[in-house]
């Protein structure tokens, strides 16, 4: 996507890049996500990590994504802000660069199932959209409908209650070591180059 430079060398500076962007009234929303391989080293060095403060990714993703808009006349939107919380899904779908999964994640065309967002930048104009992707799902053969293995992505949605149960016992410390399987499974996520310390540590977020 063809982005004024000052903004690519601060989203460059960020480890961020544009996922996907969407069209809405006279803005363009900008999705940013890792950049990796080197988002995480970046970010975990940042004082964000070092002042034993709750949720410092989040926290780190506010300020990096507000300095944006105030330097480029934008507005930053966070997943974190609401209700009501802002559509990332929808404009994900929306921006022609991911995907529903067959386990109902979204799947990104350069993320895999790695697919995430630290948040987005509103830029008060109607900038070019990038050519849509190729939707990876139907020439693949699926391995991340079977990854999981208490069958946690069935056509009931996502059964957390099965998920968290399988993390307390010890087959689930590969989940909680290196990320959920079903994710590991796509052919993109393992080409994305995420390091399986970030997955661990999003893992303990999420199974506390």
């Amino acid at each position: 996507m063809n982005l004024p430079e000052r903004l690519t060398q601060d989203l460059d500076a960020a480890r961020l890049f544009v996922a996907g962007a969407v069209l809405e009234g006279e803005e363009t929303i900008l999705l940013l996500a890792p950049d990796e391989p080197g988002f995480w080293p970046h970010v975990t060095a940042q004082p964000e990590f070092a002042d034993g403060a709750r949720d410092p990714l989040d926290r780190w993703s506010r300020r990096v994504i507000e300095a944006m808009a105030t330097a480029h006349g934008g507005r930053a939107i966070l997943p974190s802000d609401g209700p009501p919380y802002a559509p990332f899904f929808q404009w994900a779908l929306g921006s022609g660069q991911a995907f529903a999964s067959p386990v109902q994640m979204l799947v990104h065309a350069r993320m895999g199932l790695w697919t995430s967002f630290r948040g987005a930048l509103a830029l008060p104009e109607r900038l070019p959209q990038p050519a849509p992707a190729a939707n990876p799902c139907p020439k693949c053969d699926a391995p991340c409908a079977t990854a999981c293995p208490v069958n946690a992505f069935g056509a009931g949605g996502y059964d957390t209650a099965a998920c968290h149960n399988f993390l307390n016992t010890s087959g689930g410390e590969i989940c909680l070591s290196g990320g959920c399987l079903a994710r590991r499974a796509c052919p993109l996520s393992e080409s994305y180059g995420r390091l399986a310390s970030q997955s661990a540590w999003h893992m303990r977020q999420f199974h506390t």
